[in-house]
Parts: C-alpha cells; structure tokens; sequence
C-alpha cells in the first residue's frame, strides 16, 4: 500500500478547498506508484467539520473523478481508508463500511475501492465477517490489530480472527491482509510471527 499523495488524514477528498492540491499530489504520484511496480496508493475522506454525509460523498466523488482516469491508465488502484471516528479518529467521515461503498458505486470504477481496516470497524459498527460477505467486492486490502488496544491479535483481544480470515478467503481475495498493530511483546517479530500463524488458516 502507497501513500505519499494525500495531505494528512483530516484534510481529504470532502473538502473541495483541498482538491487543487489533493489533484496535484495524486497525478504526480500515480504514475510514479505505476512505474515502480505497485497497484495500490491510498487516499482519505478527511474530517466532517459539520458536513453532511451526501454533501460529502458529492465532494468526494468531484474530486476523485478528476484523477481516475490516471489511475485507470496506470493500472493504479485508489483505496479510501476506513477508520472509527469513534476512539482514534473524531470526525473523520468515512468511518462506516455503507458510506464507503456508497462512494464507490457513485465513482463507478474498479480502480476505487476500500481499505477495510478490522480493528477501525469492530469499534464503529462490528458485524465484521457479514460485512466482508457483503460488502468484499470493494475491498482491496484488509487490515488487522486487537480490540481493544491496537494490540496482538491473540485471545487477549475480543475478535476472533482465524475465523476472519477464512470468511476473506471464501470471498476469493487474492490481495494482502497486513498486520497493523500496536505489538507489546519484548520482542516485536514474535508478536508478528504469532499474528502470522493466527491468520493462517
């Protein structure tokens, strides 16, 4: 996954006053994520700051329009992280799987999808596994950590994860699950090397 191209998480895609620069950053930055052998860049909605959801998903879908095309070219997939604007992210907009897909069908093409991030969407809305059945066509990454905490993804933690796994695997992805957390082990690479063999399944 790629960044580089948006300006921070708060300033995104809802806000028109950030398109000319969000529009600048994507199209220098899309050629050169092509060029080196990557598929995915990602991009952010930015923070409500007393938006409306629909007006939101018109700005989105204003902006991003100008850069599709480009990604569409180059082969480059332009992925929406989804967060909780419940505990880490106040007001951030894209903060539930149906705003997001929404914004999806609205851009209408296979080179926008999501970032479907576990631990952001256990906090704002669970029903984790029906939401990937239902909703895996606009996923394009997945990522992991515990809830709560952030932490390993063992059974120190609420989600049951090998079962996670295997509902995304049902789904047919063939892309990369990666693991986002916060390791509190001595030794970082056994708290990766645990997470490793939890999702494989």
């Amino acid at each position: 996954m790629c960044n580089g191209a948006e300006i921070n998480l708060v300033d995104g895609w809802n806000e028109p006053k950030f398109h000319e620069q969000l529009v600048k950053n994507y199209t220098e930055m899309i050629p050169k994520v092509a060029a080196a052998g990557y598929k995915n860049l990602i991009c952010f909605s930015g923070n409500r700051r007393g938006m409306d959801d629909e007006v939101g998903l018109k700005n989105c879908v204003k902006g991003l329009n100008v850069i599709m095309p480009l990604a569409e070219e180059n082969g480059v997939t332009i992925i929406m992280e989804l967060f909780n604007s419940k505990i880490d992210h106040p007001d951030y907009m894209c903060d539930n799987t149906p705003w997001g897909v929404e914004l999806c069908k609205r851009l209408g093409s296979e080179n926008f999808k999501l970032l479907y991030d576990i631990y952001h969407m256990q906090i704002n809305e669970g029903d984790i596994i029906r939401n990937i059945q239902d909703f895996h066509p606009y996923f394009a990454h997945y990522h992991t950590a515990g809830v709560p905490g952030r932490n390993e993804i063992n059974d120190s933690q609420e989600l049951n994860y090998p079962a996670i796994m295997r509902a995304i695997l049902k789904t047919g992805f063939k892309g990369y699950v990666a693991q986002e957390f916060i390791p509190t082990y001595e030794n970082p690479i056994d708290s990766l090397r645990e997470s490793i063999d939890i999702c494989d399944v």
